[in-house]
């Protein structure tokens, strides 16, 4: 009889996390936890070695949410509980007999640029500066250095995950509040929130504007499809290195904002302009880079492979979504 396959989920606890969990207990899988609580935290790296030890599949959805207010203090949280958490499942990997196949990391598609000129797949994106980008650049150097032969490694970039989530909860709250219209940038009081990070920070250090008139694109993907699509790579082993997770279908900020208001009915939606939606950030603790930055973003490794989108339309994807 074959052993029951071991899949390792690491940062189990969050939005993403909880229905990866879920699927992989469906698909079989005992399945073996590492956060910050239960039976194997993180600062027990004897312990994180045993769990790694003989799994299938390594998965790592460990971090901070960026759903928060960029202080010194938040920064720099986002930065270490990415890097150190890769690291240390690095280093289980790198020192096990039998290490997992496949090893699963969490990324973000926000490692591009502000682009409102061309899309950015994995071949020819061009990567970006300041904080978000610097995290992402940081995680994935991580996540990718040193040998580990027996083990293929994929980064997933992650665009703006659509579900009962904090993205998604975040846009359907402007909606509600009447700020549903086009978010568009425009200068504001100078700040440092987004300036670089890490070894090697990056951008001039202030935070800059973009003249998109609300049509700064918007690259989005279901939860439904975030799930399938680590399915689907599992299960295709001539996919390894950064790979998108985005619909082939990019929206743009007013379009977005069209379909949110439809779906909470919101009989109108004022347009916000950057003095409007910085206080209203600060209220809601969270950042309007959210909704500001031109994120455009295609799956190609994901769709040259064959992977059929469960859900390519965002009226459909947002329609799924329970609004709250």
């Amino acid at each position: 009889m074959s052993q029951t396959p071991v899949a390792v989920v690491a940062g189990a606890s969050g939005f993403i996390g909880a229905e990866l969990v879920r699927s992989l207990v469906d698909d079989g899988y005992v399945v073996r936890r590492i956060g910050r609580t239960g039976e194997v935290t993180w600062s027990d790296s004897a312990a994180i070695a045993d769990t790694v030890e003989g799994s299938s599949v390594l998965v790592n959805m460990a971090g901070k949410s960026v759903n928060c207010r960029y202080t010194d203090v938040n920064r720099n949280e986002i930065l270490r509980s990415r890097v150190d958490t890769t690291g240390a499942l690095r280093e289980a990997v790198r020192s096990a007999e039998a290490p997992p196949a496949l090893w699963l990391n969490a990324s973000t598609a926000t490692i591009y640029r502000h682009s409102m000129d061309r899309p950015n797949t994995e071949a020819d994106g061009e990567i970006g500066e300041g904080f978000s980008v610097d995290v992402a650049r940081n995680w994935e150097q991580e996540f990718f250095a040193g040998e580990l032969p027996r083990t293929r490694r994929v980064a997933l970039r992650m665009a703006i995950v659509l579900g009962d989530g904090p993205a998604t909860r975040s846009l359907v709250t402007l909606a509600r509040l009447g700020l549903g219209g086009p978010q568009i940038d425009s200068p504001w009081f100078p700040h440092r929130r987004y300036r670089g990070i890490g070894p090697s920070p990056t951008g001039a250090g202030r935070a800059e504007w973009h003249r998109t008139r609300g049509r700064q694109k918007f690259s989005w993907i279901h939860l439904d499809d975030v799930i399938s699509a680590i399915r689907f790579i599992r299960d295709h082993d001539d996919l390894s290195g950064p790979v998108n997770l985005a619909s082939p279908n990019p929206s743009d900020n007013r379009t977005l904002m069209r379909a949110l208001r439809e779906s909470v009915g919101a009989p109108v939606g004022l347009p916000a302009w950057r003095w409007m939606l910085e206080p209203a950030m600060w209220a809601l603790r969270t950042e309007p880079e959210l909704v500001l930055k031109s994120r455009w973003v295609l799956p190609a490794a994901l769709v040259e492979a064959g992977y059929t989108f469960e859900y390519p339309d965002l009226k459909a994807a947002i329609k799924s979504v329970p609004v709250r």
